[in-house]
């Protein structure tokens, strides 16, 4: 069999499809079918991903269309942190997503969307309707100044222009930047300087259950601080009135009318970049996680694949935002490498009433369930009640991602959504992961409520202790590392690869540092224990506990504030925080507002700590650290036993937090 993992691009090596892309010959032979079928399939697969990782990637990834084939499969050291997949590849990932598609799946249906409003109907594009929007938005983008290597920040609802935006990005090699349209001008601005966006495309305004949020006004507001940003792109979705930068501010419709339906794919190399994503760290600023392309195509495909088990007319639907990774990895990207149907949802899960997710599944006929355990939780809160009326008969795999998910939730989940016959897949991994990294195969791996289980063929997790060491054997315990690459991983932190190096291969050597803690039981099954850095896990995203600081601590009446998470019965993790005021408020329940308001004004309204106490001091240790320790045991109710406190610059001020905790 010829080797491809060094393998060298030589006339007569390659063919061009109808659509001209250069792809392998049908003549080299693959050992193995990147589909994993059975167990047995997966142990032999995950062997052959340690014992010969190059030549294990180089099979999965001739599957793909390539301009041009690689020169090496593989570089790497963590030490500097430098990886490179498929080396001196060259290739377009939107010609992977759509052009290879259009001859066997042409009319098949691409993207379904659900409006938020039941009452609307809904929308389809199919293959071929994808790939010309996609095409012409492209065409519109170049026609507006957008070059190769831009940064073009999306600040959209979940509509399917939201997609078409990212894959006509794609498909001319500018680089985008999406961002959470929950977020505020503020947080927007900050991404959009990090990036240095020269464009932003968003929307007059977005619908979210019974409110309208007015999208253009926040970028607005976001632009006062953003002087890179030369082209504002608007969509038309709620047609609520805006204000007009004459010469900056441009219409969606009218950009694209007569842009033509045929756009070249840029030629991109393996490791041009693709995306930036932020992420919240244990810093104040947010981490600008870069995604190249190849790697990143080749692990999105792979892990959708496998991981739901994905067959040709299955309706798959995950809940997300394109806003997340969740949303880029298994909305997008993963879906239509793999020419499925992809559903998006513009709306949340508890309006018109509890009920909206299961309608929305009979509705289309939804086989494939992917969500958080926050909305299982939320909506088990709301009573069986709601669900009841609803068929739910043609699901086969649920999954759940964001967050560990707890055992009620989990068997909940099971039992009255999956009525007893669904696979569940409880997925674990991060935006700097760029796909699942440990989880159940669906209808293959034996489920475990509360284990992600067993890794994805190419993950190789660790355990170590606090020194470093590797913990081995099974019934143990842990900080969770990977030891060795895989092609999804991140490649840098945008601006700052010394960053990216601190943040997570300087903890350990040669490892890549989760930051989570994790469980391995005595299968070898592993289990996701919460965060061991001050990163707090809300709803299934992460917040930085500097960053939630940083925008309490704008208030003008707040000398200094610290922030822990404690459990929360719907969210996982909530937000306390302790507030130090320059003098104690007389009206404490409208400085909590103000607090609040202020939060929401500098990151957005997930950020909001759900509970505020204020104190007189913080527990500080002699050189001034937080005892952040202490402060979660008492936001945790865990008051009795505080530990040894002797250490502390002021002890007393322990008993004083606690006993105005216990009020």
């Amino acid at each position: 069999m010829l080797s491809l993992h060094n393998f060298k691009p030589k006339i007569g090596n390659v063919t061009r499809n109808r659509a001209g892309i250069v792809t392998l010959k049908q003549a080299i032979k693959k050992r193995m079918n990147s589909r994993i079928r059975n167990l047995e399939e997966y142990h032999k697969a995950y062997q052959e991903s340690v014992s010969q990782p190059e030549k294990f990637w180089a099979e999965i990834a001739a599957e793909f269309s390539w301009k041009k084939p690689w020169d090496k499969v593989l570089e790497w050291n963590f030490r500097d942190f430098n990886v490179k997949w498929f080396d001196g590849a060259k290739l377009n990932i939107t010609e992977n997503c759509l052009d290879r598609h259009l001859e066997s799946r042409g009319d098949q249906v691409a993207i379904l969307w659900e409006s938020n409003n039941p009452e609307i109907h809904g929308r389809q594009l199919s293959y071929r309707q994808l790939h010309t929007e996609v095409c012409k938005a492209a065409n519109m983008l170049k026609n507006l100044g957008v070059k190769k290597g831009d940064r073009v920040c999306i600040y959209l609802p979940m509509v399917p222009e939201a997609a078409v935006a990212m894959l006509a990005c794609a498909r001319i090699g500018a680089i985008h930047s999406v961002v959470f349209a929950g977020f505020s001008a503020q947080s927007l601005a900050d991404r959009i300087h990090d990036a240095q966006c020269a464009y932003v495309i968003t929307a007059d305004g977005a619908f979210r259950g019974s409110k309208s949020i007015a999208l253009k006004e926040i970028v607005d507001e976001a632009l006062q601080q953003s002087p890179s940003v030369k082209k504002v792109l608007v969509l038309k979705h709620t047609a609520q009135p805006v204000h007009w930068q004459e010469g900056r501010d441009c219409w969606w419709h009218e950009e694209l009318e007569g842009c033509s339906e045929h756009c070249e794919a840029a030629t991109m190399d393996a490791e041009d970049m693709l995306f930036i994503l932020y992420t919240s760290g244990s810093t104040g600023k947010p981490k600008g996680v870069v995604h190249t392309t190849a790697g990143y195509m080749v692990w999105s495909a792979y892990t959708f694949r496998n991981v739901f088990q994905y067959e040709k007319g299955d309706v798959y639907w995950c809940t997300a935002d394109v806003g997340w990774i969740t949303g880029h990895s298994y909305i997008v990207y993963g879906p239509l490498l793999e020419g499925a149907t992809t559903l998006m949802f513009e709306g949340i899960p508890t309006w018109p009433d509890a009920g909206r997710f299961w309608q929305i599944i009979d509705k289309y006929k939804v086989n494939i369930f992917y969500t958080a355990p926050t909305a299982i939780r939320s909506l088990m809160a709301h009573g069986d009640a709601f669900v009841y009326p609803h068929s739910l008969a043609s699901l086969k795999t649920l999954g759940t991602v964001g967050e560990p998910i707890n055992e009620e939730a989990w068997q909940w989940y099971y039992d009255n959504i999956g009525k007893g016959k669904c696979w569940v897949v409880d997925t674990w991994w991060q935006t700097e992961t760029g796909g699942i990294m440990i989880s159940p195969l669906a209808h293959i791996t034996p489920a475990k409520p509360t284990y992600a289980t067993l890794p994805l063929p190419g993950i190789q997790p660790v355990l170590v202790n606090g020194q470093g060491e590797e913990i081995k054997g099974n019934n143990a315990e842990g900080n969770l590392c990977i030891k060795f690459p895989w092609p999804g991983m991140l490649r840098t932190t945008y601006g700052d690869h010394e960053r990216c190096r601190l943040n997570y291969f300087s903890t350990y050597e040669n490892r890549y540092f989760t930051g989570d803690g994790c469980r391995r039981d005595f299968e070898g099954n592993y289990r996701i224990i919460g965060r061991v850095d001050d990163v707090i896990n809300v709803s299934g995203h992460r917040m930085g506990t500097a960053e939630v600081e940083n925008a309490i601590n704008e208030h003008p009446h707040v000398i200094e504030s610290a922030v822990v998470g404690f459990p929360h019965p719907i969210k996982g993790q909530g937000i306390y925080a302790y507030v130090i005021c320059d003098h104690l408020p007389q009206q404490p329940e409208q400085r909590k507002k103000e607090i609040l308001e202020m939060v929401t004004k500098m990151i957005g309204a997930i950020a909001k700590p759900d509970k505020i106490q204020f104190v007189s001091g913080l527990p500080k240790t002699r050189s001034g650290k937080i005892m952040r320790r202490i402060l979660r045991k008492i936001a945790e109710g865990d008051t009795g036993n505080l530990g040894d406190t002797s250490t502390l610059l002021d002890p007393a001020i322990v008993e004083s937090i606690r006993d105005g905790a216990l009020q």
